[in-house]
C-alpha cells in the first residue's frame, strides 16, 4: 500500500537518492525544498513546498498526512547567508511542525560520533538536533554517516579532481587517520528499510572498508589511473593551500575544522557494515568521469536551478 512520504531536499544529494528508491517503490512523494526550480529528473511525481522554516504553518501543510520524514537538511559551514547555528534551531523547527502534524517517524541523517561537548561546533549541533529528535517523543531512525561517495558527491570527487591537476597531493599529518565513506546509493537504500522500521535506533551508516586518509587517496589515485607524490604536510600548511584553491574554484574547499576532525578519525567506526558497495570498485567503475570536474559547495547553495551534476 503506498504511503506519504515527505524529504527535505529531494532535488539535492543524499534526498534524490532517497527519492528515486520511493518512486520506484510507488510511494508517494513530497519535498521541502529551497530550491524549487532545480532541474530534477522527478517532474510532477513529487510535489514541492518551500522550505520555510519560519513558517510553522506551512510545514505543517507539507506534512499534513505525511507517515515518513526523511530529513537530510544541514550546512556543512557558516558562511554568508547561511550558519550552524540556524542549522540547529531549523532543524528543530521542522521537529516542532512533525510532532505538531502527527507525522508517523523520521528518518534523520546526522554524523558520525556527534557530541554534545565536541570541540567543533558541527559535532555539536549534530548531537543538539539528535536530543531534540528524542526529546519529541517521535518514532525515529537517526543515520550517522561519515562520508558519502557517489555521482555529485564533493569530498571524493574534488580529490580527485586535485590528484588529476596538480603534481603532488598533500597529506595532512601522517595520514593515518581512518575514514570510513559509504556510497549514497547504499545509504539511500538503508533509509528507506528505516522507514517501515518500528522503535526508535540510532545507527551509524558506514561503508565495507575503513581506509587511513593516505589509502583513501591511494585508492582514488589507482583508480583514475594518475600517480602522485603524497607529501605529508603539517595542518595548517594544507588548510592554505586549500585556501588558495578556493580562491581560483570560489569555494570553500575544507574548513580548519573539518581537517582536524578528519584528524581526530571522527569519520571512523567499528559498526557492523551497513552498505555493500566498495569504493575502490565504484571509482574504477566511474573512473571516466571522478574528478574531471570541481564539485562546488557554494555553487550549489548559490544556484538553485541548475541540477548538482551541472555545478
Amino acid at each position: 500500500m503506498a504511503t506519504t512520504h515527505l524529504i527535505t531536499g529531494a532535488f539535492g544529494f543524499t534526498g534524490r537518492y532517497i527519492a528515486e528508491l520511493l518512486l520506484a517503490k510507488g510511494q508517494t512523494v513530497r519535498t521541502l525544498t529551497h530550491s524549487p526550480r532545480r532541474r530534477n529528473s522527478f517532474g510532477t511525481r513529487v510535489a514541492v513546498f518551500p522550505l520555510a522554516f519560519d513558517r510553522p504553518d506551512l510545514l505543517r501543510e507539507a506534512m499534513d498526512g505525511v507517515d515518513v520524514l526523511y530529513n537530510t537538511y544541514w550546512v556543512r559551514f557558516s558562511k554568508a547567508g547561511f550558519s550552524q547555528d540556524e542549522a540547529v534551531r531549523n532543524t528543530q523547527a521542522l521537529f516542532e511542525a512533525a510532532q505538531g502534524s502527527g507525522v508517523g517517524r523520521i528518518v534523520h541523517v546526522s554524523i558520525l560520533n556527534p557530541s554534545a561537548d565536541s570541540p567543533y561546533e558541527y559535532y555539536r549541533g549534530k548531537a543538539q538536533n539528535e536530543q531534540c529528535l528524542v526529546a519529541s517523543g517521535l518514532p525515529h531512525t537517526i543515520l550517522r554517516p561519515a562520508v558519502f561517495f557517489g555521482h555529485e558527491d564533493i569530498l571524493v570527487n574534488n580529490i580527485a579532481w586535485m590528484l588529476r591537476r596538480f603534481p603532488v597531493f598533500g597529506i595532512f599529518g601522517d595520514g593515518k587517520y581512518r575514514i570510513r565513506p559509504i556510497c549514497v546509493s547504499d545509504f539511500a537504500e538503508l533509509a528507506v528499510r528505516e522507514g517501515v522500521a518500528t522503535g526508535n535506533r540510532c545507527i551509524d551508516a558506514v561503508g565495507p572498508v575503513s581506509f587511513s586518509y593516505r589509502e583513501l587517496v591511494t585508492c582514488i589515485a589507482q583508480a583514475i589511473g594518475v600517480k602522485r607524490p603524497l607529501l605529508n604536510i603539517p595542518p595548517l600548511l594544507g588548510l592554505g593551500m586549500g585556501a588558495l584553491v578556493g580562491l581560483a574554484v570560489g569555494d570553500v574547499v575544507l574548513t580548519k575544522e573539518e581537517i582536524a576532525a578528519l584528524m581526530d578519525s571522527l569519520l571512523d567506526s567499528d559498526a557492523p557494515a551497513t552498505g555493500t558497495t566498495h569504493l575502490s570498485s565504484w571509482a574504477r567503475d566511474n573512473a571516466e568521469t571522478l574528478g574531471r570536474k570541481y564539485a562546488s559547495e557554494l555553487a550549489r547553495r548559490h544556484d538553485r536551478s541548475k541540477a548538482y551534476s551541472e555545478l
